[in-house]
C-alpha cells in the first residue's frame, strides 16, 4: 500500500555514497547527510533475520543486521534495494531472554571490503563484506579475562586505524582489525553496554566508554585511563551513547538516573549540570543546533520524546503521546519510530513538537534504531521483521 509520507532522497551532489556502514553513522552522532523531500513512498520489501534489536548498517548496496533462531544467531546480508538475501552466517548461542526477548543486540560495521560483527557472549568475527566469508575469527573471553555483562555485550566495535576498540573489561581493549590479534587489554570487569565513542578534545583523541559504574574517556592507543566519571545506575546499565560539543559531554542512563553535562576541558571532568530530565534506558539522544532530541524513561515505565537544551538541561517540551522510541536526524528532521512500530518524521524544532507524518510500518515491540541509507529507510521489531521503505 502507498502511504503518503515526507520522506527522504539522497542528494548525491553532496552525499554522493550516502552510506550508513557504522553505529550512528559515519559521523558517529546519528545524524545522516541526506536530503528530505516530500514524496509519496511504498513498503518496499520486508525480511525476516529472527530475534533480537540489532539496528542496521548499510554499505556498497548492501543492508546488514543480525538475529537468533533456533539456537543459533546468524549475521545477515541483504540487498538493499531487493532484501534479498546475499549471505549469512550462522553461529551457536544463547538466547539470553532475561526479561525481554533477547536475541542479538548488535549487527556488523562495515569498512572497505570487510565487515566486522561482536556478539553479545564474546564472539568476534571478521568477514568479506561481500561475500560472508570468514577472514578471521575468535571468542575473546579465555584471552582477556573480560566478564560477560548480564545482558551481554551490547556495543558495536570502534574502527580506528588498524585497530577495533571494544567495550570490554574494565577499560576495553583493541584488536588488529586485520588479523583478530591482541593489541591490548584492561583489567577484568564488567563493562557497560555503549559503544566505544571516538573525541577529540584539546586536541587529543580520546574513547568514551562506560561500565556499570562510570563513564571514562582512555587513550586508544594503549587504553590508559585518562579520566573517569562515576555513574552508579540500578542494575548497572550504562547503555546510551554519549554525545560531544566543544569540550562539553552529554551523558544519559535510565532506571531514574538522569543525565549530565560533563566539561573535558580540564584533566578531571566538571559537572556543568545534572538532571533527571533525559533518561536514556538505553536509545541515545540526537544533538541539532543546541537541542538534544530523545527518548526519556524506561520502557516499562512513564516514557516520553523529549527536546532539551544542551547547555542548562531545560527541557524545551515533552510529546508524552510517541512514548518510548529511537531516533536518528536527517536534514533537520527527526526520524523516530515509536516502541509501538510507527514511523514519525518531525522538525527539529526546539519551539515545539511538530511531527509532519505518522505512518504505522510493524507491529510487536520496536526498540531498534530506524536508519536512513540512500534513500529508504530501514526499521525491524523484536521478532525480526524488517521493513524498508523506498522513495521514488
Amino acid at each position: 500500500m502507498k502511504t503518503t509520507l515526507l520522506f527522504l532522497a539522497a542528494f548525491a551532489s553532496l552525499a554522493p555514497a550516502a552510506d550508513w556502514p557504522v553505529w550512528r553513522g559515519p559521523n558517529r552522532d546519528g545524524i545522516s547527510t541526506e536530503t528530505l523531500a516530500g514524496t509519496e513512498v511504498t513498503k518496499l520489501w520486508t525480511a525476516q533475520v529472527g530475534i533480537g534489536f540489532a539496528s542496521f548498517t548499510v554499505a556498497e548496496g548492501r543492508v546488514f543486521t543480525s538475529g537468533h533462531a533456533d539456537g543459533q544467531d546468524t549475521v545477515f546480508c541483504l540487498d538493499a534495494a531487493t532484501g534479498k538475501p546475499v549471505w549469512k552466517h550462522s553461529y551457536k548461542a544463547e538466547l539470553g531472554d532475561k526479561y525481554y526477548e533477547g536475541g542479538t543486540s548488535a549487527g556488523p560495521v562495515i569498512e572497505g571490503d570487510k565487515a566486522w560483527h561482536l556478539s553479545r557472549w564474546g564472539d568476534l568475527i571478521c568477514f568479506e563484506a561481500a561475500t560472508g566469508k570468514i577472514v578471521w575469527q575468535k571468542n575473546f573471553l579465555e584471552e582477556t579475562g573480560a566478564e560477560i555483562p548480564e545482558w551481554g555485550f551490547s556495543g558495536s566495535p570502534l574502527i580506528h586505524g588498524a585497530h577495533l576498540i571494544l567495550n570490554i573489561g574494565q577499560n576495553g581493549a583493541a584488536f588488529e582489525k586485520a588479523t583478530g590479534k591482541l593489541v591490548w587489554k584492561s583489567e577484568a570487569d564488567t563493562a557497560g553496554y555503549s559503544t566505544p565513542h571516538l573525541i577529540t578534545v584539546n586536541g587529543k583523541e580520546q574513547v568514551v566508554l562506560s561500565t556499570r559504574r562510570a563513564y571514562k574517556g582512555v587513550d586508544p592507543s594503549n587504553g590508559t585511563v585518562l579520566w573517569e566519571h562515576t555513574w552508579n545506575t540500578s542494575y548497572g546499565v550504562n547503555a546510551a551513547d554519549p554525545i560531544l560539543s566543544g569540550t562539553k559531554l552529554f551523558i544519559s542512563s535510565g532506571y531514574n538516573k538522569g543525565c549530565a553535562l560533563l566539561d573535558l576541558a580540564s584533566a578531571e571532568p566538571a559537572e556543568v549540570w545534572r538532571s533527571r530530565v533525559m533518561k536514556n534506558q538505553f536509545n541515545s539522544c540526537v544533538l541539532i543546533d543546541g537541542h538534544l532530541y530523545g527518548s526519556d524513561g524506561d520502557y516499562d515505565k512513564v516514557n516520553s520524546l523529549k527536546c532539551i537544551d544542551f547547555a542548562t538541561g531545560a527541557e524545551k517540551w515533552n510529546a508524552a503521546d510517541v512514548g518510548f522510541c529511537s531516533l536518528m536526524a536527517a536534514d533537520g528532521k527527526l526520524i523516530i519510530m515509536t516502541a509501538k512500530g510507527e514511523l514519525i518524521i518531525a522538525k527539529a524544532s526546539a519551539a515545539k513538537f511538530e511531527p509532519i507524518s505518522r505512518t504505522p510500518l510493524l507491529t510487536g515491540r520496536c526498540w531498534s534504531v530506524p536508519v536512513l541509507a540512500n534513500g529508504r529507510v530501514y526499521v525491524r521489531n523484536a521478532a525480526g521483521e524488517v521493513v524498508c521503505a523506498s522513495v521514488k
